[in-house]
């Protein structure tokens, strides 16, 4: 999917993806700003920490009505 539009952030490109009712931001683009090459492992480490969890399932569960947090209890132990 091509970036509808593409913005600036301290040097780097990030493009904005526009869906039905949001738009959303590459957070691959925004790895690349620590990691050029890899940032991959910028986005495996940030998916890996405790907050990052607990943050994705808060989010979810205020903005899914069909989020089922038995399930997300065994993801997030």
């Amino acid at each position: 999917m091509k970036p509808k539009t593409v913005i600036n952030v301290q040097g780097t490109t990030v493009g904005v993806f526009n869906g039905s009712n949001s738009d959303f931001i590459s957070i691959t683009d925004i790895a690349k700003y620590r990691n050029q090459d890899e940032p991959f492992s910028v986005i495996n480490n940030w998916m890996r920490s405790r907050s990052t969890i607990e943050f994705l399932g808060l989010w979810e569960k205020l903005n899914n009505s069909d989020f089922k947090p038995i399930e997300f209890d065994r993801f997030r132990n």
